[in-house]
């Protein structure tokens, strides 16, 4: 093998697969990157049996090859290079990798060790990657970290013919987006549970130009989905186990008695600020009556602080409280200049949504429940 690749390219690509490799794999072949040139490009793979990533680049090939090498360590190398370009060459068990005055040498992995990379499955529909990419960006903050309980570190996608939605949960939060998209079948119907994690990488990185979702088996144990979009392709394995029915959360518009729109930036920084003293287990109350918003934190034995913003309440005036992080990271998600308060009662779920501006009215296509916090007597 011998390639030249311009510096920025390659190293974004090498990145983005690497990325995606395990730190600790438990079979030690699958930390390596598949490098293989020819046609004109280079395309750099990895696989670790539950979620693969491929992506082709242009390059100057003077030789094609095929070679593995270590992919953590080959992401660490081009990320430091101090050249424009960089140039790949294979023999025997060795990879060199050069640029400016810096040389590297690696030693290859067994080839013949490596597993097959999946096939991307048949293509579902089509969409806009920034349409995707936001509405990702919108629920993944709504997803569980604890792999103890994978059913909750997932993203459900529900495909309703030309109408795509996506759910998130950790039991004490709730995040949907809605998004229209170009099915190949008008009539399809599908579920699928996507860990969270990789579907936000996938999401970032096919976030220009055009997106191929392709859903293939669904089933218990065999369940696979694929992505490709700005000259990448991914795969991964679905969750197994049953998300939890959580659209009954959603407030119903019949039974909300009391709605606060606010400045999103403004109450961002009063969160921010108030939540300096608010220890992790206790919320922050909210009081929202008058046309303000009054926060505050922290105990008479403790550190206290209180703010106030202004806001537009319709109907009743309510007490509730908040867990900081998780109301900065509903704030965050909604992506808007308003945010806009559902309530029904102050103890059970609100929902933000964000707006455009204060006089828009809220749509169906997302919503952020939260699960209030106990108030201190």
């Amino acid at each position: 093998m011998k390639v030249r690749v311009a510096h920025e390219v390659l190293a974004d690509a090498v990145g983005w697969v690497a990325k995606g490799l395990p730190s600790r794999p438990t079979v030690p072949i699958l930390a390596g990157m598949l490098v293989e040139a020819g046609d004109g490009q280079v395309t750099l793979s990895g696989f670790d049996y539950e979620s693969s990533a491929q992506v082709s680049v242009p390059a100057e090939v003077a030789d094609g090859g095929r070679y593995l090498v270590s992919g953590r360590l080959l992401a660490d190398i081009c990320r430091s290079l101090p050249g424009d370009s960089v140039d790949l060459s294979g023999e025997a068990a060795r990879v060199r990798v050069s640029s400016g005055s810096s040389r590297f040498v690696l030693q290859t992995l067994p080839l013949d060790e490596y597993p097959a990379l999946p096939e991307v499955p048949t293509a579902t529909g089509v969409v806009s990657g920034e349409v995707f990419a936001r509405a990702v960006s919108q629920v993944v903050s709504a997803s569980g970290r604890d792999d103890t309980l994978p059913v909750f570190t997932g993203i459900k996608v529900e495909i309703r013919g030309s109408t795509v939605s996506l759910l998130a949960t950790d039991r004490y939060r709730l995040a949907v987006r809605t998004f229209e998209w170009e099915p190949i079948d008008p009539a399809v119907e599908a579920n699928a549970l996507v860990p969270a994690r990789m579907l936000a990488d996938v999401a970032k990185a096919m976030a220009g130009g055009e997106l191929t979702l392709a859903l293939g088996s669904t089933r218990t144990g065999d369940g696979l989905i694929g992505f490709e979009g700005a000259g990448r392709r991914a795969t991964s394995r679905l969750i197994d186990g049953d998300f939890p029915r959580v659209r009954s959360l959603i407030p119903a518009t019949s039974a909300i008695t009391s709605t606060v729109r606010v400045d999103t930036a403004v109450l961002v920084e009063a969160v921010k600020r108030v939540g300096l003293v608010a220890e992790r287990t206790t919320p922050i109350r909210l009081t929202f009556a008058d046309g303000t918003a009054t926060l505050d934190a922290g105990s008479g034995d403790e550190a206290q602080a209180s703010e106030s913003v202004d806001v537009v309440l319709t109907g009743d005036p309510v007490v509730t409280g908040f867990n900081a992080g998780y109301l900065l990271d509903a704030l965050a998600s909604i992506g808007a200049p308003v945010a806009h308060f559902a309530f029904t009662q102050p103890t059970k779920p609100a929902n933000l949504t964000g707006l455009r501006s204060p006089d828009d009215s809220p749509t169906d296509e997302s919503a952020y429940i939260l699960m209030p916090m106990r108030l201190p007597s």
